[in-house]
């Protein structure tokens, strides 16, 4: 994946100001902007999109702005978190051998699944990692994103920490169930084109998740990227930091609550979910 791009973005100095010319490694490095409330860090956001309009941004909540080795935020899929081990086999191939098996067992149950039938799980595994991905039934190499900003800060806000995060990532146009932009090295998927109407988590999370381009399919193709390669950092346009006691003072956007973004109860794939997490074991 190339990062954002060699030429200078336009982002909101964490002092407040004036708009400053800062490239993707400076935005990395920078002090995340501080918003008093959502409607402030709505109103950043607006001009953030319109002071890189060639970008669609979508949005990635957290309890805290992780930093690789070189003190820049760090954005990583869950399954490339960790170090690799050069004596004992490495967690990371652990799990992309998880994932193959979560992949057949998918295959296996979708067919028996309450749920409309779909060929298209069956033959491609962007897809599949997509189903896996967002029920969190394994990690994948895929990032989980959000079209919502309001949904974004809502999973920032879960948390017990005394502040959230939002990270504004720029991708190219999305189009489509899936996006592919070779010169990017960039995949976007549309959860909502991918999960049936009675998988309502993605519908209601507006989700999207971010993939390599060609994507990292088994451990050993792993070792072609560096680990910056596969770090989302490198699409990150702007950050931004909240205190949650105040930051939903205003009742005009509440906050999303857990149980609305987790509709478990009332979504009929979570029963597949759980079964495919028990036959996989730890």
């Amino acid at each position: 994946m190339r990062t954002i791009g060699k030429s200078k973005l336009l982002n909101i100095p964490a002092q407040g100001g004036i708009p400053v010319e800062q490239t993707n490694g400076e935005i990395r490095k920078s002090k995340p902007t501080p918003v008093k409330n959502y409607l402030d860090l709505a109103d950043k956001i607006a001009e953030v999109q319109y002071l890189n309009p060639e970008y669609v941004l979508v949005f990635r909540g957290q309890s805290a702005d992780h930093t690789d080795e070189n003190k820049m935020t760090s954005i990583r899929p869950g399954i490339f978190r960790g170090r690799d081990s050069t004596v004992t086999r490495s967690p990371i191939e652990a799990r992309f051998e998880k994932l193959r098996r979560a992949e057949k067992l998918l295959i296996e149950k979708w067919l028996d699944a309450p749920v409309a039938g779909n060929e298209k799980i069956k033959k491609y595994r962007i897809l599949r990692w997509s189903i896996l991905q967002h029920y969190e039934i394994c990690e994948t190499p895929l990032l989980d994103v959000t079209y919502s900003l309001r949904v974004a800060a809502s999973f920032a806000s879960l948390h017990d920490d005394s502040h959230g995060y939002v990270f504004a990532l720029g991708v190219p146009n999305i189009s489509g169930t899936v996006t592919t932009d070779m010169e990017a090295g960039l995949q976007t998927v549309r959860l909502s084109s991918v999960c049936p109407p009675q998988a309502r988590r993605p519908h209601i999370q507006e989700g999207y998740l971010l993939g390599e381009y060609p994507d990292i399919s088994v451990y050993a193709e792993k070792q072609n990227y560096s680990s910056f390669e596969v770090d989302f950092g490198r699409r990150l346009l702007a950050k931004f930091k909240f205190e949650k006691r105040t930051f939903w003072s205003r009742n005009t956007f509440p906050q999303i609550s857990r149980q609305a973004l987790y509709p478990n109860s009332d979504d009929t794939f979570m029963a597949v979910a759980k079964q495919i997490k028990t036959e996989l074991g730890d």
